[in-house]
């Protein structure tokens, strides 16, 4: 019979080491026990806000993540820290912004190896220089795979990585499983069996298997074998990124759905979005039948917005004349909000957001809280009760407050993309978000090489449809010395003007010979002359109202900005005729001189139909430099 006075002894020693102990080591103990809640972070790809029917989509059909939102959090205001994938990515797992990792661009499967940041060497027909984003997830990075590991959680990499090949891979990362070991976009080609990995992958699909399929399938191994112990699954999807292409039973369904008056209408899209929602349905339904769905914690996050413009972007397998049909609505709309991915406008940044906390998070709320990509590292680790390593600074903060129906104390984001993107009209720029207010800093787009600004108060204009910076200069002036200091205290890379800057005197490389182009771009000159010589366009006047007329193809409010130049100055005007309208005008005024931007609002309410610039009507030539329609959904731009 044991001692009574010496087990009393040995119990009051067992206290006094657990009063003593600090909650860090208990936390970071107790993370190896079997009943630590598991995470699953589930990460689409180029998905935007609203491509849910949780979020208010009338065609995509996504029973599985609608159900995952009634059984946790829906934040309405969770934004990527970028309107790119890469960036947003090691933002996930750092908890860090890209402006202080210098990742800025999905350039991380590229073969250069490039890590210092730095701005790019630029040629005498680039404007502004830009950053040239540093290609490799630096391993020296504490990641929030390397803390659970070494918390005793098992990590598996699931789908897409992007932040560089080996010696860089999730393995270097603290991932003890990765599949498929792919540093680059997604498989080549197409989604759909046979796949274009390399053959030294050994990874086969059936012929018509979706890639989601066998990805989710993978995760579903990993939950099986690991439903014992403590784990960390990134299920991070390809899908919905281009090359666009889907299950032909599935793009057959949503061309019967698909109505013209709905901005979401592309059944090619549509099917991607089914499928991917079949992976979410397979992997929730592993965790039901191993009986740990009540201890997992379950994120499902986008990196970016939807792509928001037609066309096929890479798409390399379908040729047929019904896809090419399909193809001509652009992927999605990410309506109410402004543009898409590659945008610092709502729609590149604004994401879908589920949270699900079994025991901590009420099921089937909603919340505002504004939150961002670089939270997620501070927030699980705060949600499974690891603590993080001594003298490790995030940019991140918990929102488990917010996720448990309260607030944060923080009400102020930034977002830094230093790169031109012609797609989506984006020019190099931060923005900051501080309450309801948000302002855009555009990088050196002044002639003389200062900054542009553009306030919007999202409360009440949620679409960016009116820039206030002109009508509250004190309010740009605060939000934007907040972004001088942001911009300081990450070493963040800031795009200037090009020093070489010499337009029309450099020709475009690989330029197709004449016969074979038409110099104009598609528009039409009357009443006057129009020749491209070396990247300028010059017209001269034939008759008492000449201009350049082109099909707009851009719906709604347009921003229209040229480049012009003239020796003697005059008045004009940008017309727009909408099919079956009266032709509607804005007027403009050319000084006499050197290059000038003209910048003009159309106040368009549909389709703006055929648009015109009229030019000074004189017989002294008048030089473009360039064109561009920026639309709420859609940007093009004729650099001549």
């Amino acid at each position: 019979m044991p001692d009574p006075i010496y087990s009393m002894k040995k119990a009051f020693l067992i206290l006094a080491t657990l009063l003593l102990t600090s909650p860090a080591t208990l936390l970071s103990s107790d993370a190896t026990q079997p009943g630590n809640p598991n995470i699953l972070f589930i990460m689409a790809d180029d998905f935007g806000w609203s491509d849910l029917g949780c979020y208010g989509s009338h065609y995509h059909q996504t029973p599985n993540l609608d159900k995952l939102a009634a059984r946790g959090v829906k934040f309405t205001q969770a934004y990527a820290a970028n309107p790119l994938c890469s960036p947003t990515r090691s933002s996930v797992l750092t908890g860090l912004w890209p402006a202080r990792t210098g990742i800025t661009a999905p350039v991380c499967h590229l073969p250069q190896v490039i890590l210092e940041k730095q701005l790019t060497q630029g040629n005498p027909k680039q404007p502004v220089l830009v950053a040239n984003s540093i290609t490799r997830l630096k391993t020296d990075y504490v990641t929030l795979p390397k803390v659970l590991h070494e918390a005793g959680y098992r990590t598996g990499h699931f789908g897409k990585w992007h932040l560089g090949p080996e010696p860089y891979s999730p393995l270097q990362h603290g991932f003890d499983v990765d599949w498929p070991h792919w540093p680059g976009p997604g498989p080549a080609g197409s989604y759909v069996a046979p796949w274009k990995f390399p053959a030294s992958l050994k990874i086969d699909g059936k012929a018509g298997e979706h890639i989601e399929d066998t990805l989710s399938s993978q995760v579903v191994t990993f939950i099986r074998e690991n439903k014992d112990r403590p784990f960390y699954a990134n299920y991070w999807q390809f899908s919905v990124h281009s090359p666009y292409d889907a299950k032909e039973e599935l793009v057959a369904k949503y061309r019967k759905l698909a109505d013209p008056r709905n901005p979401q209408r592309n059944p090619v899209y549509a099917s991607m979005v089914e499928s991917l929602d079949d992976g979410v349905g397979r992997v929730l339904a592993a965790l039901d039948e191993c009986g740990i769905a009540d201890k997992t914690i379950i994120v499902f996050f986008s990196d970016n917005g939807g792509v928001s413009w037609a066309g096929k972007d890479g798409d390399a397998e379908h040729k047929s004349a019904r896809f090419q049909a399909d193809m001509k609505s652009p992927p999605t709309s990410n309506l109410p909000l402004r543009n898409g991915k590659a945008s610092l406008y709502e729609g590149g940044v604004r994401e879908p957001c589920l949270v699900v906390w079994p025991g901590m998070a009420k099921a089937g709320t909603v919340n505002d809280t504004v939150v961002q990509s670089i939270d997620w590292m501070p927030t699980l680790l705060d949600m499974v009760g690891v603590p993080l390593p001594k003298n490790v600074k995030l940019d991140g903060i918990s929102i488990t407050p917010a996720i448990k129906g309260g607030t944060l104390a923080r009400d102020t984001i930034f977002t830094h993309f230093p790169h031109e993107t012609p797609a989506s009209g984006q020019h190099p720029g931060t923005s900051v978000r501080r309450g309801d207010w948000k302002l855009i800093r555009l990088f050196a787009q002044n002639d003389d090489g200062s900054d542009q600004f553009e306030l919007f108060n999202l409360r009440v204009d949620l679409g960016e449809t009116k820039n206030l910076a002109a009508e509250k200069p004190e309010l740009v002036r605060e939000l934007n010395e907040l972004i001088t200091e942001f911009l300081a205290d990450t070493e963040a890379i800031v795009p200037i003007r090009n020093p070489n800057y010499k337009p029309g005197e450099v020709k475009k490389p690989n330029a197709k010979p004449a016969a074979d182009v038409d110099p104009l771009q598609g528009w039409k000159a009357r009443s006057c002359e129009a020749l491209v010589k070396d990247g300028i366009l010059t017209m001269t006047g034939k008759g008492d109202a000449p201009f350049l007329g082109v099909g707009a193809g851009i719906d709604g409010p347009t921003k229209v900005s040229f480049r012009v130049r003239t020796s003697t100055g005059g008045a004009g005007k940008a017309e727009w005729i909408p099919s079956g309208g009266n032709a509607q005008s804005v007027h403009f005024q050319i000084s006499a001189g050197d290059w000038q931007v003209i910048r003009l609002d159309i106040p368009a309410t549909g389709p703006l139909g055929i648009f015109r610039l009229y030019l000074p009507a004189q017989s002294t030539p008048v030089e473009l430099d360039h064109i561009e329609l920026k639309g709420s959904e859609k940007t093009r731009k004729w650099d001549f």
